[in-house]
């Protein structure tokens, strides 16, 4: 008998089966450092369920086939009403309402909500991550409503839910509700006060008219939306209900859905409000006052975002290498690939060590936690959104040829990479945010410093480029042409000051080394080769 000629040998098994939140050693360590002892416990088993499940076969395939069957929009019914509804594929309904269950939308009044929240969104975005674009908008809108004490004792119960109902009905029939945001018009762009979408008062107090158009509004499929339009006394925010209380439909009109690089799964469209009945959230003349803490949330969510597809693409890639043979040798013990994966897990691991940082200074609450998110959200999601491209890629290259086949989930990552960094303010907005941030609030400055100062003396290379940082902070002259330059210092220092604190040694030094001693190449596996390569990629190797 002929042999078969298809046989198939070193191939990798399928990266299933396991718990992506405890195998993601950054991250438990991240979780078990900002959640009080007494609270660990449950934090960890919630984390651990919702792991098991983004590992799980079943929930794999469902984020496959929600990516592969994009919403339609349907503008008519059969009778030629207009009805302006998204349709999803079940897989996505499936993944959504787990997400919902799973408090994804629940953290602002829960025992380290933030903190547990972040953790679980940077699970969860491994699975799909189209499906955390409602999550975030619904979590984030809490804040910005509770500027009208009468709309957030309406809303908030239902935005912090974790009942999801996909159904278009009233607030009031519904135990659980989702939220999309729209700002941004076509002549405008971030230039959110550019917007011409107007708001006529009515009769009833509060109560306006708006006619207008987005071009993008999020999650066009939700409950309610919050929208910036100008009112007589100026550029103001509004909730925008889905449903009026009568029941009858209010005027949404969708005109058409984006046709996006990725986040396939996710439905981003351009409406029409033509006598569209809104509540006025906030004071006339104090939108982008009311709204900015929404945006602040969602920039967070982008940092967790990009940190959770990193993740999983150096899960994908370490996994792949420690099963892979060529030239005599598992690959992950081939010196230059080696490097490589060190490289992208550092970069990983600062992602992670960072966001759940922040959601901590979220959870506390206190006046320099607060001033020291006015500085590092807009440089996190400045830098560590930027990352998440050149990362995504390379961790494909380790997969070879196969990390270019869609069958590997590695196109889908490199195709969802870029968008946390063009969402919810692109670079530049994110570079000025952090100048103005240090221009106008010295307590801003202060609480960096302070933070960043606790690490002080414990890596040389961490020590001088604090200096380094404080001679450029010392002359802000002309500083809005090298404002990207400022942010991405500003954030490697404080991803260096973060990990020599509660890092392991051996990928502390690596970090310092290469992104602050400038040991390090223009692109991924240009690590020193004196370091312990081998402890970092076997912290970041996957356990399965």
């Amino acid at each position: 008998m002929a042999p078969s000629t298809h046989t198939v040998t070193n191939q990798p098994p399928p990266l299933v089966g396991y718990d992506v939140f405890a195998a993601d050693q950054a991250l438990a360590e991240a979780v078990g450092r900002h959640v009080e002892a007494g609270l660990l416990d449950e934090v960890r088993a919630e984390l651990t369920t919702l792991g098991r499940a983004a590992g799980s076969a079943q929930v794999q395939e469902w984020g496959a086939q929600a990516n592969e069957n994009p919403p339609r929009l349907r503008t008519h019914d059969r009778y030629g009403h207009r009805v302006d509804e998204v349709e999803f594929h079940p897989a996505w309904h499936r993944l959504l309402g787990k997400g919902v269950s799973a408090g994804l939308t629940a953290a602002w009044d829960r025992p380290a909500g933030h903190v547990r929240r972040a953790a679980a969104f940077l699970v969860w975005t491994q699975v799909e991550a189209g499906t955390c674009c409602p999550l975030s908008m619904t979590h984030a809108a809490v804040p910005a409503l509770r500027t009208d004490p009468e709309l957030s004792a309406e809303w908030e119960p239902r935005l912090t839910s974790v009942v999801y109902e996909r159904e278009l009905r009233p607030a009031r029939l519904k135990a659980g509700a989702l939220f999309g945001m729209g700002m941004t018009e076509k002549q405008g762009g971030s230039d959110v006060r550019a917007g011409t979408t107007a708001a006529r008062p009515l009769a009833e107090d509060g109560a306006y008219e708006l006619t207008g158009h987005k071009w993008f509004c999020s999650a066009p499929m939700s409950d309610g939306f919050l929208v910036l339009a100008q009112a007589p006394g100026g550029l103001t925010c509004f909730l925008v209900p889905r449903v009026l209380a009568d029941g009858t439909r209010n005027v949404f009109l969708i005109q058409r859905l984006k046709d996006k690089l990725g986040n396939r799964s996710n439905a981003s469209a351009e409406v029409e409000f033509d006598g569209t009945w809104a509540r006025r959230v906030g004071e006339e003349g104090r939108g982008v006052r009311t709204i900015i803490e929404m945006v602040a949330a969602t920039r967070l969510d982008c940092v967790l975002g990009s940190a959770g597809l990193m993740r999983q693409a150096v899960a994908q890639a370490v996994h792949h290498c420690g099963h892979r043979e060529a030239f005599g040798g598992k690959l992950v013990d081939k010196p230059l690939m080696r490097n490589v994966l060190a490289d992208l897990a550092l970069e990983s691991e600062a992602a992670t060590t960072l966001a759940l940082r922040l959601a901590a200074a979220y959870d506390d609450g206190g006046e320099q936690e607060r001033a020291l998110l006015r500085i590092a959200v807009p440089a996190a999601k400045y830098w560590v959104t930027k990352r998440c491209a050149p990362l995504a890629v390379e961790a494909s290259e380790c997969l070879g040829g196969n990390g270019y086949v869609e069958e590997s989930g590695m196109p889908r990552l490199v195709r969802e990479s870029p968008l946390n960094s063009i969402w919810e303010g692109a670079g530049n907005v994110q570079a000025l945010e952090v100048l103005r941030a240090l221009t106008r609030e010295p307590q801003a400055l202060d609480a960096y410093l302070r933070e960043v100062g606790l690490a002080r003396g414990a890596d040389h290379r961490l020590d001088t480029a604090i200096k380094q940082l404080l001679t450029e902070l010392a002359d802000l002259e002309g500083a809005e042409a090298r404002a990207r330059r400022l942010t991405e210092r500003l954030a490697l220092v404080l991803q260096g000051a973060l990990l020599v604190r509660y890092a392991p040694p051996d990928v502390a030094d690596a970090f310092c080394a290469s992104r602050l001693g400038g040991e390090w190449g223009a692109a991924f596996g240009a690590l020193p080769h004196t370091l312990n390569l081998a402890a970092v990629v076997e912290r970041a190797r996957p356990a399965h």
